[in-house]
């Protein structure tokens, strides 16, 4: 309960002063909840399924009003809870396309708060392509990585890195 608080907390604190501080508000990123199994296009586990169950209800106070996910099911079961609860529908971005979804959410989306449910390789590679400079490394076995990411207009962005 006092990780959900403070997470929601400071989402909150997070969105409304980086609407003062540049146009893009803020991208939530993350990889998708547990899979079930090795294969290319594997459903979530059991655990996967309730941690996207948590990741809704931590999430969904928080403002987000856009979602992106890749084409494989794991992203997009791991958003579905969420996207569900806020009536949003997901867009779904080809796996390999960090550039077209890093230029989309940089034009289409500069004043949303923005989930991208990504994968091992993709959410650090966003995360660079966002500006931020720290070596980010997300193993095979590590589903509850959260990062919170305030771009700025000019400089490195701000970066938080938390665990749900």
């Amino acid at each position: 309960m006092k990780t959900c608080f403070a997470i929601l907390s400071l989402g909150a604190v997070l969105c409304v002063w980086s609407s003062v501080a540049c146009a893009q508000r803020a991208v939530f990123l993350l990889r998708h909840a547990d899979r079930l199994d090795d294969s290319e296009d594997t459903p979530l586990s059991k655990a996967g399924e309730a941690r996207a169950q948590l990741l809704a209800r931590l999430l969904k106070d928080v403002g987000i009003t856009t979602i992106y996910t890749s084409q494989w099911q794991r992203t997009i079961k791991t958003a579905e809870p969420l996207a569900s609860a806020l009536k949003i529908k997901p867009i779904s971005i080809a796996s390999a396309d960090h550039e077209g979804l890093f230029k989309r959410i940089r034009t289409e989306n500069r004043n949303d708060i923005v989930l991208i449910v990504g994968h091992d390789r993709s959410v650090p590679q966003l995360l660079r392509m966002f500006g931020h400079t720290e070596a980010i490394t997300i193993a095979p076995t590590e589903y509850d990585n959260l990062f919170v990411l305030v771009p700025k207009d000019t400089g490195v962005p701000t970066v938080l890195h938390m665990r749900y």
